[in-house]
């Protein structure tokens, strides 16, 4: 099982372990977000210092219906006790969780300040 919490302003926020190719790794703050149907979102700032390997570009549908592109990095997360690949886009925002890494688990969010956000395998 995750375990994370609702913040201030009422975002869902997990923790994610993410580990770079030269074996570096960082714990970052993520935000639960159910209109993102990718992996996960980093800045790119934090996808060169982890040394992530470029993989391309992708594109992407943004909330307002216009397509921007992203460039595309391979990563490891440490997702429920064990290593998963992930494809991350670099997005100049706050790191988001998207539904392809939440696929095959339940998310249960208490919606209020301190709430408890958990997802379980399936």
């Amino acid at each position: 099982m995750i375990q994370g919490a609702v913040n201030a302003a009422l975002e869902a926020v997990l923790p994610v372990a993410v580990q770079g190719n030269a074996g570096s790794a960082q714990d970052v703050e993520a935000v639960i977000d159910t209109g993102f149907s990718g992996f996960l979102t980093l800045p790119s700032a934090l996808a060169t210092a982890l040394g992530l390997e470029f993989d391309g570009v992708g594109w992407a549908v943004l909330a307002d219906g216009t397509e921007a592109s992203f460039d595309m990095y391979d990563a490891t997360v440490l997702w429920d006790g064990q290593p998963r690949s992930v494809y991350v886009y670099a997005a100049e925002t706050t790191p988001l969780v998207g539904m392809r890494l939440l696929e095959g688990h339940d998310l249960h969010i208490e919606v209020q300040d301190g709430g408890r956000v958990t997802v379980e395998a399936r």
